[in-house]
Formats: structure tokens, C-alpha cells, sequence
């Protein structure tokens, strides 16, 4: 079992930062790789960024890079995420997840289903 929490949402003004943390327990820390998600009211829980259980790949959604940057502590079990030039459409409750192994392929990064643990989410609002 994973146990995830996050913090560090809140109301942001566009173009201002936030940096989401995601403190985990239960497992080995080191042998999970983890990601962010983010569901916006009435969408799908949407991929932002993923990385790989020794933190050598990450991976971004497009309307992320260059502007997201998720990092990880192994020796605090944490994993975050780093965002900067927040847009009104970054609004949205943020979620973290964690998934048992790493693959080659990017794909199975970005799938929701492909993670077996979740956070509880935290609220992050970007105001125009």
C-alpha cells in the first residue's frame, strides 16, 4: 500500500507560481514512479506530469511543458510539482498518484487507469 498527500494548492493570480507537494508512506518510495493529475469541473481527470521511479525520465502534457517541472526526494518520500506563468485554465483540483514499476513507453505514464494509488487532491485556482 501507498499512502499520498498533497499540499501547497491555493488561489494564485495568472502569471504567478505554486509548488504542489505530494508526501508519500507505506511502500518503498524509491520503487513507485508517481504523477500528477488534474480534473477541472465537469472534464476528465487529465494528465500533467510523470516521473519515473529513480526520477531519470519525466514526462509533461503539452499545455504543461516548459512552464511545470516535477521533481522528486527520495529521502523524503516527496514528489513535486513545480509551476510557474499559471493561466486561468491551470484551475483545477490536482492529484497525485503513484504506479507500481516504470515502462519504456511514455503512453503508460499519461493514463489515469494505469495508477494504483491516489491522493486526495488539492485546489488550485488561477484568477485572470
Amino acid at each position: 500500500q501507498v499512502q499520498l498527500v498533497e499540499s501547497g494548492g491555493g488561489l494564485v493570480q495568472a502569471g504567478g507560481s505554486l509548488r504542489l507537494a505530494c508526501a508519500g508512506s507505506g511502500r518503498t518510495f524509491s520503487s513507485v514512479a508517481m504523477g500528477w493529475f488534474r480534473q477541472a469541473p465537469g472534464k476528465e481527470r487529465d494528465f500533467v506530469a510523470a516521473i519515473s521511479s529513480n526520477g531519470a525520465n519525466t514526462y509533461y502534457a503539452d499545455s504543461v511543458k516548459g512552464r511545470f517541472t516535477i521533481s522528486r526526494d527520495v529521502n523524503k518520500y516527496t514528489v513535486y510539482l513545480q509551476m510557474i506563468s499559471l493561466k486561468p485554465d491551470d484551475t483545477a483540483v490536482y492529484y497525485c498518484a503513484a504506479k507500481i514499476g516504470n515502462y519504456n513507453s511514455r503512453y503508460y505514464y499519461t493514463v489515469p487507469h494505469e495508477y494504483s494509488y491516489w491522493g486526495q487532491g488539492t485546489q488550485v485556482t488561477v484568477s485572470s
